[in-house]
């Protein structure tokens, strides 16, 4: 399959995006942790179980932004808005119409990006699984993310949903979404940072996330979206002690 290359110009060209670099700032933030990137640092702030908040030197990213915007007030305006899938803890548009700058842009599913308000679409680009998106000097590229498990199957069907691999300022970011632990994840390669999920019935256990993670050793890795339904919920910590090679586990403060 030939990769399609989708391109978010500069503001001035066609409505699309320009990242600047601006002054990183992370007084008056929750929990938060740094990362050197290439002309700077990058701040992750997990807000919610699948939210969290990225600030670069190339601009803000949010992913999959839900719940009362006050929980991002503390935070800069998004540049960039990454959702994964339509599920309602990963895609809230009234969430994302109390949050959007002025100039916001967002890179969504193909299924999602079908479900946004007609403004909101104006402002958003349609990434399929394969598929690779530049916002000024940040790619995105659309990984798979589907279940595998024949009872699961229906929570999320392959083909429909993204991951992410983020390359921004000499950091590669992979962010799973909803996923089991599929091939696509298993083969990634130079990954510095993941985010990688883990809760029953709709994704994966602790020890299937452990082990594919241990297959692509990124340098670190968030355990997220780990809370579950009917005692599906997975031990991070649990997690933590599963993995194999010299991987440093980020808890995060996803649930309070």
């Amino acid at each position: 399959m030939q990769t399609r290359r989708t391109f978010l110009t500069s503001a001035a060209v066609a409505g699309g995006i320009t990242l600047l670099p601006y002054r990183l700032n992370a007084a008056g933030h929750g929990a938060h942790d740094s990362f050197a990137s290439a002309t700077g640092e990058v701040i992750v702030t997990p807000k919610s179980h699948a939210s969290f908040v990225m600030e670069t030197p190339l601009g803000v990213i949010y992913v999959d932004p839900v719940g009362e915007a006050a929980l991002y007030a503390d935070m800069p305006a998004p540049d960039l808005i990454l959702i994964t899938h339509e599920h309602g803890d990963h895609y809230n548009a009234d969430t994302l119409a109390a949050i959007m700058g002025e100039t916001t842009q967002m890179i969504t599913n193909p299924a999602v990006y079908a479900m946004l308000p007609a403004e909101m679409q104006g402002r958003a680009s349609a990434v399929g699984n394969g598929d690779v998106a530049a916002a000024d000097q940040i790619m995105v590229a659309a990984i798979p993310a589907y279940n595998t498990t024949q009872e699961r199957l229906n929570f999320h069907p392959q083909g429909r949903d993204n991951g992410y691999v983020v390359t921004v300022d000499g950091l590669r970011i992979y962010i799973s979404g909803d996923t089991e632990d599929i091939p696509e994840m298993r083969s990634l390669q130079d990954i510095d940072i993941a985010f990688v999920c883990m809760n029953l019935p709709f994704t994966m256990d602790a020890t299937a996330a452990a082990s594919a993670v241990s297959e692509f050793a990124p340098t670190y890795v968030y355990p997220y979206h780990y809370r579950g339904r009917d005692n599906g919920t997975q031990d991070p910590a649990e997690f933590a002690g599963m993995l194999e090679g010299d991987i440093e586990v980020k808890m995060g403060a996803w649930y309070g």
